[in-house]
């Protein structure tokens, strides 16, 4: 939602409109967390009203608010794990409680300083030695995220099979820095259906890291998804091309090995 568009249909009476349903929103949903067993549902509210709340708060200061991104999907998955550690803990479960809450805390510090920022270079930055750079620090951020805290691998994995594009690279790079993160089919999917060079350039990166462990099936479908990476976009002297070659020799040297 653009700044141009908020001046237009924002008025006041709908500002004032939205601050009431995101406070009452909220409310209900925080109520909900101690009165029901319904975490799922207390979550969502909790996290509509703040969306609300923080609509009416900035009004027409608006520059973007992704309903449907990265940062809003991991806060709310966050806002689920802090109710449904208040669960756990009326139920007495006091170290499945603070597990849910650390997850919680680990996704909040996910959402904002690596999907965002991702998000912001990519719509700012025009393609470029520049952007990939910037893109790269990014990256780095997340794999140092992903040594430094605990992260559930099945959430990591959904991230890169069904998430933005924010989410995917995330993924990636925590993959990268931790394996056990990885997900050697969602990584293969990647590299044969990328939505982005840069998006591919790291699937890739990552699937040369993972080559020693895999299996003989999984190494003759890497090879085959590898070798099938060519083409006017995929030119002998790019980054991309290299590490297709770096694959493949390692594929090569394991099969002489074995």
């Amino acid at each position: 939602m653009k700044t141009t568009d908020a001046i237009v249909w924002f008025t006041p009476a709908l500002r004032t409109l939205t601050a009431v349903l995101g406070a009452g929103s909220f409310g209900l949903g925080a109520f909900a967390v101690f009165a029901t067993q319904n975490g799922t549902g207390a979550a969502a509210l909790i996290v509509f009203g703040g969306v609300l709340l923080l609509l009416a708060l900035l009004g027409s200061g608006v520059e973007s608010l992704e309903f449907g991104g990265a940062t809003l999907r991991m806060r709310a998955a966050a806002a689920e794990r802090f109710a449904l550690a208040e669960e756990s803990e009326r139920q007495g479960d006091v170290v499945t409680a603070r597990e849910l809450r650390a997850q919680a805390r680990t996704l909040l510090d996910a959402a904002g300083p690596i999907a965002a920022d991702y998000s912001a270079v990519r719509g700012s930055m025009g393609s470029g030695a520049p952007r990939t750079r910037a893109l790269e620090g990014v990256v780095a951020r997340a794999r140092r995220l992903a040594h430094e805290r605990s992260f559930e691998p099945a959430e990591v994995s959904r991230w890169l099979r069904h998430g933005t594009d924010e989410e995917r690279i995330t993924a990636l790079a925590m993959m990268q820095a931790s394996p056990e993160l990885r997900d050697f089919e969602a990584v293969l999917a990647v590299i044969a259906h990328p939505r982005s060079p840069f998006e591919q350039y790291h699937a890739m990166r990552l699937a040369s890291h993972m080559v020693e462990a895999l299996d003989a099936e999984q190494a003759r479908r890497l090879a085959e998804a590898v070798r099938a990476q060519r083409g006017i976009r995929f030119r002998r002297d790019s980054d991309r091309s290299r590490l297709r070659e770096e694959i493949l020799r390692k594929l090569r040297g394991r099969s002489r090995e074995q």
